[in-house]
Parts: C-alpha cells; sequence; structure tokens
C-alpha cells in the first residue's frame, strides 16, 4: 500500500464497512426498507466528501512507522479513518439542522431532501453509533480498545462544547457584536474544529500502532490544535476573499453573523464610525449590507492582517516542529505533512 493514501484507495475500503453496519442491523430485524433508509444517509452523508480528516489516519501511521503500511494495517487504519468521516458526518447533518442551511457540497443538506425533514436528526445518532459497532467488530481485541473508544467520546464532547459556544455566541436571528471576542472565537475554533479535525487522526494513529503515550499525546496536541486554529482562521478568511470556484461555495459568513476572525479583527482595530457601519450591517441577509461589510474589511487591510499571521503562525508551527523528541515514537514528517496541506492553500 503506497505511503501517502488517494481518495480512491480510501474510498474502496468504505463498502465493506457499510456492509458490516447494515449486517448489524439486521441482527435486530430491522425491516428492508429502513436498511435502505440507513444505507442511504450513510452514502450521502459519509461519502462525498474530501475525506482529510480520514485519509489522516492511514497518512500518519504510514509516517510514524516510516514506511508503507500492509494490506492489513491500512485496512485498519482507514477503518479508523472512516469512523472519523463518520463522526463528521454526524456533526454535518445536526450543524446543517442548526443553521438552517441550504446546500452541502453542492447538494441539498440531508434534512431537506425529499421526505427526509427532523428524520435526520435520528439519522445523525445512527452515524455517530456506527462508530463504536465498528470500533467493536475490528478492535475489541486491540489493547488500546478503551482508549481508542474514550478518545472518540472526548473529542466528541469537545466538539459539542465548541458547537454550544458557537450557537449561544452568534446565534443567526440575532445580532450583539458585544458577544464576539477573540477569546471566544479561540474556544470555538479549538473545540469546535481543531480537536476532531487535526488531534484526532493522529491520535487514532499512534493507539492503532499502540505507540501512544501520554508524552507524545501531549507534544502531538500541542503542535495539532494551534494548526487547527490556524486552519480555522484560513477558512473565515477564504469565505470571504476566496474565489468561489476555488472553495467550491460563495461565501456566507457575514450575512449568517458568524463570530469569524474577520470580523473579531475588525472589531478590534474599527473606529467608533467603521465599527457603527458593522452595526448598521453585520448579520443581515442583505446582499447590500454584505457588500458594505465586504468593503470595510478591505478598508480595514484585513487580507494583509490575514497574510501577516499566516506567515508568524506557520513559522511558529515549524519551530515546534523542529522541537519533536523522535524517541518518544513521534515524527516530525506527520506535522509537516499537515502544514503542507494548509500552508497558503486556496480551497
Amino acid at each position: 500500500m503506497a505511503q501517502k493514501t488517494t481518495l480512491k484507495e480510501f474510498e474502496a475500503v468504505f463498502p465493506k464497512l457499510e456492509e458490516v453496519l447494515l449486517q448489524d442491523t439486521q441482527k435486530y430485524n430491522l425491516p428492508k426498507e429502513q436498511q435502505e433508509w440507513f444505507k442511504k444517509s450513510l452514502e450521502i452523508n459519509a461519502m462525498g466528501g474530501k475525506c482529510n480528516r480520514g485519509m489522516s489516519v492511514p497518512d500518519s501511521a504510514s509516517l510514524l512507522l516510516e514506511r508503507p503500511l500492509s494490506d492489513d494495517e491500512y485496512f485498519k487504519a482507514a477503518t479508523l479513518g472512516w469512523m472519523t468521516e463518520l463522526l463528521q458526518a454526524f456533526f454535518l447533518v445536526s450543524d446543517d439542522i442548526m443553521d438552517g442551511s441550504i446546500t452541502r457540497r453542492g447538494k441539498p443538506c440531508w434534512y431537506r431532501q425529499e421526505g427526509v425533514g427532523m428524520i435526520a436528526i435520528n439519522d445523525a445518532f445512527m452515524l455517530e453509533a456506527a462508530i463504536y459497532n465498528l470500533l467493536r467488530r475490528y478492535f475489541r481485541d486491540h489493547p488500546r480498545y478503551v482508549d481508542l473508544i474514550e478518545l472518540f467520546h472526548e473529542v466528541t464532547y469537545q466538539t459539542e462544547l465548541g458547537q454550544l459556544c458557537d450557537l449561544l455566541t452568534a446565534p443567526e436571528d440575532r445580532v450583539n457584536l458585544d458577544n464576539f471576542s477573540m477569546e471566544k472565537y479561540r474556544f470555538i475554533v479549538v473545540y469546535k474544529t481543531a480537536y476532531y479535525s487535526f488531534y484526532l487522526p493522529v491520535a487514532l494513529a499512534l493507539y492503532m500502532l499502540d505507540i501512544a503515550t501520554p508524552q507524545n499525546l501531549k507534544q502531538a496536541e500541542d503542535i495539532l490544535i494551534p494548526l487547527g486554529e490556524y486552519f480555522q482562521i484560513q477558512d473565515d478568511y477564504l469565505d470571504n476573499f476566496g474565489l468561489p470556484e476555488h472553495i467550491g461555495k460563495i461565501g456566507t459568513d457575514i450575512m449568517d453573523n458568524k463570530c469569524s476572525w474577520l470580523v473579531n479583527q475588525a472589531l478590534q482595530i474599527a473606529t467608533p464610525e467603521q465599527r457603527q457601519v458593522l452595526e448598521e450591517n453585520y448579520g443581515q441577509k442583505d446582499k447590500e449590507k454584505e457588500a458594505a461589510v465586504k468593503k470595510l474589511f478591505d478598508e480595514l487591510q484585513l487580507k494583509q492582517r490575514f497574510e501577516e499571521f499566516e506567515e508568524k503562525r506557520a513559522a511558529e508551527i515549524r519551530e515546534m516542529i523542529s522541537k519533536v523528541d523522535e524517541s518518544q515514537g513521534l515524527k516530525k514528517t506527520v506535522f509537516e505533512a499537515f502544514l503542507a496541506k494548509i500552508y497558503k492553500r486556496s480551497k
């Protein structure tokens, strides 16, 4: 198996896992129609994304071993990767309902598809439950089985804490810029995004290879969480300054009243008059008001401000990577691979 997985190789593992999950439902004599529903939910919600989080598990395992994975190792690592994608699917199905989102990956959100509606809430629960069914099936005899279960539970809880802070800080229907702060923003991005997107795949690889220690998990966390924060700040930047044909969507953070990096930076440096422009125009479903905020972001030179942040953060992360203690089982290449994926990305 290649040292760096491809989307095609990674996706080739999914049908086997789907088969196992559907067999599990047959144990309980779930009627055929409902089995088909679950199959459709799995395929639409877990498949079809870039799978960066999931593919990071076999990629990290291979880099930690400093060799290509055997077929069995690859299957196990990719299975853990698909559990990460199922976790992502659980979050996205739920998030789209909470945010009243319209599209996901260029198609109507799951809850907006014909005949689905609020059944999507139960479907989200089933996507989460699928993680633990697969863990039991493939890792019950693994020496770190309990650690793997606890890791998924903890990261899920961390993500939900981040989501709670996000929902209460920036409700779409009630704009209050006094609610926003860089402290709240950091909490949201670290807990809502960084743990499950960056720390989880590497921790899973360390546990799978049975080389995880409190020391190397902490060192991984210390590098991957700032990396994850950088990734989300970049996402916020691209929502406003990225090209829709590159990022695959039209940015909506301004109209959606998001507690984004850009608005928090603007609030820090705006004059009273500029603050008034934000008060009058931010978080409203109006293209002209959105344009007024975009114009203000340009005036405040937030593009240059982000570019300066990016160079500074990338330098800090490179410095941390240079200090990785490889005698503890970690490899600098794991973190270099993550940084290479996001540094100066345009989508």
